[in-house]
């Protein structure tokens, strides 16, 4: 697919006392990435953890103007639907900037709407020489050790060639749409924001483990810097590992 060149940088974990910490540090990372970049894209996740770090980027002097943003992933439900991560986002952050959030279109088909999301996410990360390339995606972690929605065990994780897909997600009896391993391991900069004591296990079977989960893969295949933001809470299971440095602020 894309012409990809690996980053050398290693994977980063840093370890705060709270969510609220969490979300402070990952809203300051994000303004001074977002402010090196003259045109930059921004990979944006659902659910509720990274809610509270949009809320503060909302009121963060940053040039929006100059930022496109996109969904990691968004469930297939109409857009005024509580469920929608378009929704969340939009109440929470794009609502009081003037950035421009690019979405799926709902409709009859969720294969369809995701093909032409992944047309048009093409056309937007085109930058000055050319590259496909995201710059930033923000990434969550279920419990289950999925992020964006790539569950385990769902079809979308077999995907080689497309950047985004309808995935089936069984246990759930629905569909959502979602970025795929190839486009999230092209990415830039891949970070991730995982809070609250109900992560803890899941995060050592991740990071110490090494099990082969959506999160785990995302973060192993990644050819960008890889940046994990963890609480306290959802560290407390972790073992120090040579290889990784765990710095709590």
């Amino acid at each position: 697919m894309w012409q990809i060149e690996p980053y050398t940088q290693p994977v980063q974990i840093k370890i705060y006392d709270t969510a609220a910490d969490v979300a402070n540090e990952a809203a300051t990372y994000l303004a001074n990435m977002l402010g090196e970049r003259r045109n930059a894209t921004l990979g944006l996740a659902g659910g509720n953890t990274p809610r509270a770090t949009y809320e503060l980027l909302a009121h963060t002097p940053i040039e929006w103007n100059r930022v496109t943003m996109w969904l990691g992933d968004e469930r297939w439900v109409p857009p005024s639907h509580s469920n929608c991560n378009a929704r969340m986002i939009t109440e929470a952050l794009c609502g009081a900037i003037d950035g421009l959030l690019v979405t799926p279109e709902f409709g009859n088909d969720p294969r369809i709407a995701a093909a032409k999301y992944a047309d048009l996410l093409a056309d937007i990360w085109v930058d000055q020489n050319g590259s496909r390339l995201p710059d930033i995606v923000l990434l969550g972690v279920g419990d289950d050790g999925h992020t964006a929605s790539l569950f385990p065990g769902t079809n979308a994780l077999e995907e080689t060639q497309a950047t985004y897909v309808a995935n089936w997600i069984e246990p759930k009896g629905l569909w959502r749409l979602t970025a795929t391993l190839p486009l999230l391991w092209s990415a830039r900069q891949i970070i991730f924001l995982v809070t609250g004591k109900e992560k803890a296990d899941i995060m050592a079977r991740i990071l110490d483990d090494e099990e082969p989960l959506p999160a785990q893969r995302t973060a192993a295949g990644a050819v960008g810097k890889v940046l994990w933001l963890l609480d306290q809470a959802a560290a407390k299971k972790l073992r120090p590992r040579s290889r990784i440095s765990h710095r709590r602020l």
